[in-house]
C-alpha cells in the first residue's frame, strides 16, 4: 500500500543541497531545474560533470562547490538529494540530515528516503506527478508516456477559462465548488 503524502514544493523558497556530481547528480539538478527552473541549488563533489557545470553557468541560482561532502554543508539548507556512488557515505549523509531533521532522498535507495522524486507529466500549468512507492522508476516513466499522449494539448486554455468563471462566481466556497464541479463534470462523463 502506497501511504505517500502528494506535495508540491516551491523550490524557488527553499535551498535545495545535491551530493554528487556524475550521471545521477546530473539527473537530479536536471529534474530540479526542469521544475523550478528559479531554484537555489548548492551542489557539492570532489568532481562534477560537464553538464552539471554548463547548467550551473545558464543558471544563477546554481553553485558547484568543487569538494567531499562535510555536515557543514547542511547550513541554511531545507532538502538534500545524494547522489554518490558510495554506499556507506550515502548512508551517512542520511543520517546526519535525519539528526538535522533535514528531509533526505538518497539516490536508488529507497528505505533511506524521506520522500521520492516523481515521473512528472507538465501541460502548461497542469502538473500530475506519478509515483510508485519506491518499487518501480521505470513503471513511472512509462505511465508518464502514456500521459503525456492521453492529455490534450489544449488544456492550458481550458484551465485559464475556469479560472475566469471561478473568479467571476459569487457566493461561498461551497456554492463554488458545486458550480465547477457541474461545469467540469463534462470531463468525466461516460455517457
Amino acid at each position: 500500500m502506497n501511504h505517500l503524502f502528494p506535495i508540491f514544493l516551491k523550490l524557488e523558497n527553499l535551498h535545495t543541497l545535491i551530493v554528487g556530481g556524475g550521471y545521477v547528480g546530473l539527473e537530479k539538478i536536471t529534474a530540479v531545474l526542469d521544475n523550478a527552473p528559479t531554484a537555489r541549488i548548492t551542489l557539492v563533489a570532489p568532481q562534477i560533470r560537464d553538464e552539471i557545470v554548463a547548467l550551473a553557468e545558464a543558471n544563477p541560482g546554481v553553485e558547484l562547490i568543487s569538494k567531499r561532502f562535510d555536515p557543514s554543508d547542511f547550513e541554511h539548507k531545507d532538502l538534500i538529494l545524494v547522489a554518490t556512488n558510495d554506499k556507506e557515505e550515502n548512508r551517512r549523509i542520511k543520517t546526519l540530515a535525519a539528526e538535522k531533521h533535514l528531509l533526505c532522498n538518497v539516490a536508488d535507495t529507497p528505505a533511506l528516503c524521506d520522500f521520492y522524486l516523481s515521473s512528472v507529466v507538465r501541460k502548461g500549468n497542469l502538473k500530475v506527478a506519478i509515483s510508485t512507492n519506491g518499487m518501480s522508476p521505470t513503471m513511472a516513466k512509462r505511465l508518464k508516456e502514456v500521459l503525456n499522449d492521453a492529455l490534450p494539448d489544449n488544456l492550458e486554455t481550458a484551465m485559464e477559462q475556469l479560472k475566469a468563471v471561478r473568479d467571476m462566481l459569487r457566493g461561498d466556497f461551497a456554492y463554488k465548488v458545486e458550480e465547477l464541479n457541474r461545469i467540469t463534470s463534462v470531463l468525466v462523463d461516460k455517457k
